[in-house]
């Protein structure tokens, strides 16, 4: 479910969420993202959807959901949503 680009992207930005490192390598990162059902949405629209569903984002502007601790952005133009 979690291809290369999400798995090392969230490897390589996890102190963007967590205040120390919940993974050291790419297996341990891909477990993690199992463990806890991360989320990877194909486009903003998606991200919005999602977050609508879960989180209170009423008010905020869709910079402001783009940016949240919970959104990866992927290279790719995925955002990758995982929820601590």
């Amino acid at each position: 479910m979690y291809d290369k680009l999400t798995v090392e992207t969230f490897l390589e930005n996890q102190l963007k969420l967590f205040p120390e490192k919940v993974a050291d390598s790419y297996d341990e990162a891909l477990e993690f993202l199992e463990d806890v059902c991360a989320t990877v949405c194909k486009n903003k629209k998606e991200v919005i959807a999602y977050l609508e569903d879960g989180m209170d984002i009423g008010g905020m502007t869709e910079e402001e959901i783009l940016s949240s601790e919970e959104v990866f952005p992927l290279k790719d133009g995925r955002y990758l949503i995982v929820e601590a």
